[in-house]
């Protein structure tokens, strides 16, 4: 019998839990669990918010058919809010790099406990970044310790700079903009994305498109709108936190 093994430390602990080195990222995925908001019991299958019981989403997208939403489903990993905001807030807008090696740690984690979800996934790509963002490309720096932390090369990721996907040119952001301004800014944001791959691996091909935060979808739509178009047969979301939303 194993004696005197710490407790995880527990999110937000996790730089100084004693698993980070050693520990597995499906025991950082169910430490996580016990430690984040989870999902409400009643979420919509479609984009993973919160519904009330008997009725439907309040999200325009979820009532669209596939065909004009993109996606056939995001799931979430955690509500968006308090340490867990924060932290990624950290990484997105301050550069804390840290942050994206436990987040890939959760991805990977997520993927290992939900494989019914993981079925059938051709391609796990990031939804890219502006290559000159700055303080650091987030959703490249987390897809890259995702990678590393997938040893075993179970999931079908892209080694660390040759991302499939990519976005040379610098778009509006729809950070805490109106609905309106999200949709014009997620149209903008897929417009200046592009396969980097052979589009030929895109024929017929599932994709599950990873992100940091949803909260509309609207960005999500047009990229996976933009996948299909160039030949995807399905679109896949995950996220690490789905914010809130009832527009």
């Amino acid at each position: 019998m194993t004696t005197n093994v710490p407790e995880p430390a527990g999110f937000p602990n996790c730089p100084v839990c004693a698993y980070l080195a050693n520990g597995t990222a499906r025991l950082c995925s169910e430490c996580a669990g016990r430690t984040l908001q989870p999902l409400a019991d009643h979420h919509c299958p479609v984009c993973s918010q919160l519904v009330v019981p008997g009725r439907s989403c309040a999200n325009r997208l979820c009532a669209l058919p596939v065909a004009q939403r993109g996606f056939s489903r995001v799931d979430a990993i955690a509500v968006y809010s308090g340490a867990l905001r924060y932290k990624i807030q950290r990484l997105k807008y301050e550069g804390v790099r840290g942050w994206a090696l436990i987040f890939g740690r959760l991805l990977i984690g997520w993927m290992e406990t939900h494989p019914e979800r993981m079925q059938g996934v051709d391609h796990v790509v990031g939804n890219p970044t502006h290559t000159g963002r700055q303080p650091l490309q987030h959703i490249e720096a987390i897809m890259d310790a995702a990678y590393a932390e997938d040893v075993t090369r179970t999931f079908p990721l892209s080694p660390p700079g040759r991302h499939r996907l990519v976005k040379a040119a610098e778009t509006p952001r729809s950070a805490t903009k109106p609905l309106d301004a999200k949709r014009a800014a997620g149209a903008a944001h897929a417009a200046a994305v592009t396969w980097a791959g052979d589009l030929h691996d895109l024929k017929g091909a599932t994709i599950l498109l990873v992100d940091d935060i949803l909260t509309s979808g609207s960005t999500l739509q047009h990229v996976a709108l933009r996948l299909r178009a160039y030949g995807a047969a399905d679109v896949r979301g995950l996220v690490l936190a789905r914010v809130p939303w009832s527009g």
